[in-house]
């Protein structure tokens, strides 16, 4: 049985790791028309924030070569990075994801961009991706 009071997790956001911010934020922005949200630049990473929804996609454009995206383009290419759910209880489902022996990249929450609790789990854990989870 689940627990009324707690509300379903969402997609708060999809990271998409680029090359250049300059080349492909006109594809989302003016092709797609997707809208500009305002965000502030996190990890060693550059954001373009865009509404998609209820939902953001944030494109990151690494800041230099060793910060994790500029690792993950230097390794991957452009592409999806990670998703990010917004769960009701941060602290509560890293509990359960311990308690199940899910691998977690942050043991406890940090703040992340926009000053947002977050923790990301290790893709080891999560058939390959890379899962941020935020709160509500």
């Amino acid at each position: 049985m689940t627990d009324v009071s707690r509300r379903a997790p969402r997609i708060a956001h999809i990271g998409i790791a680029v090359r250049a911010l300059d080349e492909i934020l006109p594809f989302y922005r003016d092709l797609l028309g997707l809208p500009e949200v305002p965000l502030d630049d996190a990890d060693g990473a550059r954001i373009a924030g865009l509404a998609a929804g209820d939902s953001l996609v944030e494109l990151l454009e690494s800041e230099h070569p060793d910060s994790p995206i500029g690792k993950f383009v230097a390794k991957r290419g452009p592409g999806i990075h990670h998703i990010c759910f917004a769960v009701d209880d941060l602290d509560g489902t890293l509990d359960r994801c311990r308690a199940a022996g899910v691998r977690l990249i942050d043991e406890t929450p940090r703040l992340g961009a926009e000053g947002k609790r977050i923790a990301f789990l290790h893709p080891s854990a999560t058939a390959g991706v890379l899962v941020e989870l935020t709160e509500l």
